[in-house]
């Protein structure tokens, strides 16, 4: 859960999950669904996916055991350097250097560090470095140490210098140029995404939700089914097209719902959302891995997105009939 989020944001989640899953066996053995609707909101929904799929693997294949090897740790689903250094010394006590947005900052600041910080020649660099500042057996106080130094005193803005234990031998600081450091090469125009989905009204006051495919970005999660709209489209034009390509039914489409803008960590997206019917044809999984029709009262029960969460607001929020769309 720690991995790019950051701890405040992190603590009721650990709690809840937790509380749900107790054991490696519990979290093995839970349905996806039920791991997907507690991380729900937390973002970077594979490491829901990888954290159960490495609790089934401990379970079925290795006996139960927890690998103790920096090999072992980096063969298990999702984990990285990162994490394995960070379970390696914290949980193992194994001498491995955990290398954060953290410790970057700080070591590029003691060491006045002139490249490009995202740069994969920098990344190994800080490694080494970090590995040289490894106190042998105590791995673990030594990661945290630097960690925290860069959490709450060598910050991204305004770092805490006078107070810093490593004033002495930081050359941004003789420097007197802190903040200038890390040095990162500017990004590009985070890309922008228009989007449409439809909320498609069935019997009994149902609506129609699609699950996303594992293997697709928010795999597991259920939304209200669209796409990104096309160049020389209309939103209504989008939403007819997308729904016809992922599930196989022609809809009517009907007046607009709700619009939500979104940030992603990558990109953004204005998600255009409006009521829609089905003209001919049943929902298929074309695209999708599975759908559901679903009274809004019902909607929580179901892992979604942030932003497809917005739209199960607004529907919550609904008194009275739906719109009438087309002929009945």
């Amino acid at each position: 859960m720690l991995q790019q989020t950051r701890v405040e944001q992190v603590i009721p989640y650990f709690r809840r999950f937790m509380k749900r899953f107790p054991s490696v066996v519990s979290l093995a053995e839970a349905p996806r669904q039920d791991v997907l609707k507690l991380w729900e909101g937390l973002g970077y929904y594979a490491r829901a996916r990888r954290a159960q799929d490495t609790a089934r693997y401990l379970v079925r294949e290795a006996g139960g055991r927890f690998p103790e090897t920096a090999e072992g740790l980096l063969a298990l689903p999702g984990i990285g350097p990162y994490t394995a250094a960070a379970v390696g010394s914290l949980a193992l006590g194994l001498d491995m250097a955990v290398v954060d947005g953290n410790v970057i900052r700080v070591l590029s600041r003691v060491m006045a560090y002139r490249g490009d910080a995202r740069s994969p020649a920098a990344r190994r660099q800080f490694q080494r470095w970090a590995e040289d500042l490894i106190v042998p057996g105590r791995a673990g106080e030594s990661n945290e140490a630097v960690m925290e130094l860069g959490a709450l005193c060598c910050t991204p803005r305004n770092p805490q210098c006078p107070i810093c234990p490593l004033r002495r031998v930081c050359k941004a600081h003789a420097l007197g140029r802190a903040t200038a450091f890390p040095v990162q090469a500017p990004r590009g125009k985070v890309p922008h995404k228009v989007v449409g989905a439809g909320v498609v009204i069935g019997r009994g006051r149902r609506v129609l939700i699609a699950q996303r495919k594992e293997s697709s970005m928010l795999g597991g999660l259920w939304e209200f089914p669209g796409g990104t709209r096309e160049p020389g489209e209309t939103m209504p034009q989008c939403i007819a097209r997308e729904l016809k390509e992922e599930m196989g039914i022609s809809v009517m489409v009907g007046p607009h719902l709700v619009t939500v803008p979104h940030a992603y960590s990558h990109f953004t997206i204005e998600l255009h959302t409006y009521w829609a019917k089905i003209r001919s044809g049943r929902p298929k999984t074309i695209h999708c891995a599975d759908f559901a029709w679903v009274k809004p009262a019902e909607l929580r029960k179901y892992p979604f997105s942030r932003a497809d969460l917005e739209i199960v607001q607004c529907l919550e929020k609904w008194s009275g009939d739906f719109p009438s769309i087309g002929k009945n």
